[in-house]
């Protein structure tokens, strides 16, 4: 979105679904502040699509993007406020509803604040030119000798005019070319790199924020479904007499799901309709349900991954990108190091399952939604329900989590199928289990190294294989092959400075619906090539930090098509973002000098280090842990990110020790089996997120000083540290792990 839209009143009440006498498309949710945060009315002056001005001065500031913990309903506004000179505690976030006007809605990827800065600056800046020309046209004076102020337009001879008093006159003004804005010189940010409180923080403290389960309608039916264990399961019959016996179920429904690719479609399932989620939940237990096998129904994640393993061990895949003769160079080493590493299935598991509130009324659906891509959602639910896109309205609760699992938009579409049968309003949710059994699980993964090294300790060749089911299944079963995105993570784009390397591809048909889980392919292909790193260093009586530095080489840019390889670098441009070595050196090296890598440790204890750039950042993550009697303990964790100009600081050390607890917890505890199609594990019982104890009583977080362009903070902290852990098991211990869960070979 490069482009500044002039917007009336009437315009801005549509794209942020507000009007004076209600919601659009249906009657305001009853109860007094019932979805205050989501719902709240928009009251004053448009300036552009996310800028608006109250006469009391009250500046409304559009957040388009989902809040799930990030800040990102914090970070976005807090832009648009320092470049307009609006005053912060005059400020009221409002939530968007889906609306392609915003540009991509889809808040993931970690993209949010490096895909919007500069437009959340223009939006800013153009508010404050419309508000310093309304106050020069008041005053009959040269624009010029007006600026806007800490929320004031000063003008010649000490005039002063609040943002209130010009909101009118402001909003009938032609919207200034995107050319013209003068932009405030980032020396003189006042918010932009302070960390100011979360403007949810007051209503999640009082227990009074709004979530996906919190929307209440009137005459809204709830709806527990049960699905197919096992993917393109069909009903092969069912009996639902018991279920509609009892109190409080209104209906049995079946959902048909159509042959072919998941892809954003729902499972097959049975929905039972009650007037509580009680029934509804007792009416489906039952049922009685028998369903028919699929090309799925015996996958085995265990013979599955053993056979990956195999694969890409027996010989050479599909070359994906190649420099220098390998082989040769593999031939004529002084030492030749080799490994195979596994990572399992995974699941998201966020605190707030999926939640989706329907009304379906002729010709016209409202959503809402704890969902991550509200125009996804908009989308799939007009095409199910064979409606215009713009008769669905999507509102935008909070989200309790989300990672990635919440911007497939299955589960809204559940409730609008289901609204639509039933002729009333109805909410799916969806419990622990249903999310544990029934996610868009991480694939899993076999990788295989092999490492040249010379007389001098120098690696001279890197051979790597891999297979893994794609996301691309997903949406096309054919597809059985990690695309160049997918090994853009971390697997082919390694920043490594050896004569001779070679990248391989083995096939790997999906057998479960595939998505993407926070930091994505970075967390299994990260994890071999930080283990393998810390091999090839054990192997050349190295200190590992020192290896990474002299594996990286001279710093340099890098710019992989010489070598056949067509690297995304996540969608952006290398010329806009560069993969700088420099960068990534930097993180190793602070981190190198802010922790106590060297020091003498008891017996059992052990330092452990990794590195990744992701999602156009840099992180380094080093680990201490004790290992005792097959029992680990994680004694310290320690991170160092760049991830360029920081927005809100406290909300980026928040979401370093949270992606490093993350990424900790899937080392630790992760892993989803499948035995006969059947996902076994079904909640935290078996699927353990990590426990209090589990995480270690330090956790420190350096974020890099930075002019250079914001890039990726959310999901950048994970992949480092399953590495880290893994190393420093083997420095405390001698035990090299290469498989994950590290829990299915210590007590953790």
């Amino acid at each position: 979105m490069n482009t500044l839209r002039k917007v009336s009143r009437r315009r801005f009440l549509q794209l942020t679904g507000f009007t004076a006498g209600g919601l659009v498309l249906g009657a305001r949710v009853p109860g007094p502040g019932a979805l205050a945060g989501v719902l709240d009315e928009a009251t004053g002056s448009a300036l552009n699509i996310f800028v608006s001005v109250r006469a009391d001065g009250i500046v409304e500031i559009v957040a388009h993007r989902s809040e799930m913990g990030t800040g990102i309903r914090t970070g976005l506004p807090q832009i648009v406020a320092d470049e307009m000179e609006a005053d912060w505690q005059r400020v009221k976030v409002i939530q968007a509803q889906a609306n392609p006007a915003y540009g991509s809605q889809n808040t993931d990827g970690s993209r949010s604040v490096r895909d919007f800065y500069l437009v959340m600056r223009q939006m800013g800046a153009a508010a404050r030119t419309l508000l310093e020309t309304a106050a020069a046209d008041t005053w009959g004076v040269p624009a010029a000798q007006c600026r806007a102020r800490e929320h004031v337009v000063h003008g010649p001879g000490g005039q002063t005019l609040g943002f209130g008093e010009l909101a009118a006159r402001a909003a009938k003004l032609p919207m200034p070319d995107t050319a013209t804005l003068r932009m405030k010189a980032e020396a003189d940010f006042r918010y932009v790199g302070q960390s100011l409180p979360i403007v949810d923080l007051d209503a999640m403290l009082a227990g009074e924020a709004v979530y996906g389960i919190d929307v209440q309608l009137p005459d809204m039916l709830y709806a527990s479904i049960e699905r197919s264990p096992w993917l393109q399961g069909k009903i092969e019959s069912l009996e639902s007499d018991a279920a509609l016996a009892m109190a409080g179920v209104v209906d049995v429904v079946t959902l048909e799901a159509a042959d072919g690719a998941p892809g954003f479609n729902p499972i097959e399932g049975v929905a039972v309709l009650a007037e509580n989620n009680w029934s509804a939940l007792r009416g489906r237990d039952a049922l009685k349900l028998r369903w028919s096998a699929s090309a799925h129904s015996e996958h085995s994640a265990t013979q599955y991954l053993d056979g990956l393993a195999a694969l890409v061990e027996s010989g050479p895949g599909e070359v994906r990108r190649e420099r220098g003769d390998v082989s040769a160079a593999l031939e004529r080493a002084e030492q030749m190091v080799r490994a195979t590493y596994r990572t399992p299935y995974l699941a998201h598991a966020s605190m707030e399952p999926p939640v989706a509130t329907a009304r379906v009324a002729a010709g016209s659906c409202e959503i809402w939604a704890c969902t991550q891509t509200p125009q996804a959602t908009r989308k799939a639910v007009a095409e199910a329900l064979g409606l215009d896109v713009d008769a669905v309205v999507v509102h935008v609760t909070l989200l309790g989590g989300g990672f990635g699992r919440k911007s497939k938009p299955d589960f809204a579409v559940e409730a609008a199928r289901l609204s639509s049968r039933a002729g009333r309003p109805v909410q799916v949710v969806w419990s622990r289990e249903d999310d544990i059994r029934h996610d868009y699980f991480h694939a899993c993964s076999a990788q295989h190294f092999q490492g040249a090294l010379d007389a001098q300790g120098q690696v001279t060749a890197w051979l790597a294989r891999e297979a893994a089911p794609p996301i691309g299944a997903t949406f096309d079963p054919s597809v059985q092959m990690n695309s160049e995105g997918g090994l853009s993570q971390t697997f082919a784009s390694v920043p490594f400075a050896v004569p001779n390397l070679r990248i391989e591809s083995h096939p790997a048909p999906a057998h479960v619906r595939i998505g993407w889980l926070r930091s994505v392919y970075n967390i299994p292909y990260a994890f071999g090539v930080g283990s393998f790193v810390d091999e090839l260093a054990h192997a050349a009586g190295r200190d590992p930090i020192a290896f990474w530095l002299d594996l990286l080489g001279e710093d340099r840019r890098l710019d992989f098509a010489g070598e056949g390889f067509n690297y995304s670098n996540y969608g952006r441009s290398l010329e806009d973002f560069p993969y700088d070595t420099a960068r990534l050196a930097g993180v190793i090296r602070t981190l190198a000098e802010r922790v106590p890598w060297k020091q003498s440790l008891p017996a059992g204890q052990g330092w452990g280090f990794s590195a990744a750039n992701s999602f156009l950042s840099n992180m380094a993550v080093a680990s201490k842990v004790e290992v005792r009697d097959g029992q680990l303990r994680v004694l310290e964790m320690h991170g160092v990110l760049d991830a360029g100009r920081v927005i809100n600081p406290d909300r980026v050390h928040a979401q370093m020790e949270g992606g490093m607890i993350f990424g900790l917890s899937l080392a630790l505890n992760g892993e989803i089996t499948f035995e006969r199609g059947e996902a076994q594990q079904s909640n935290f019982h078996d699927y353990p997120i990590a426990r209090m104890q589990q995480v270690p009583p330090v956790i420190k977080t350096h974020i890099m000083p930075s002019a250079a362009p914001p890039s990726g903070v959310g999901e950048p902290p994970t992949p480092p540290v399953a590495p880290s852990v893994a190393n420093a098991v083997f420095a405390a211990s001698g035990q090299r792990i290469r498989e994950l869960p590290l829990g299915k070979h210590l007590d953790v």
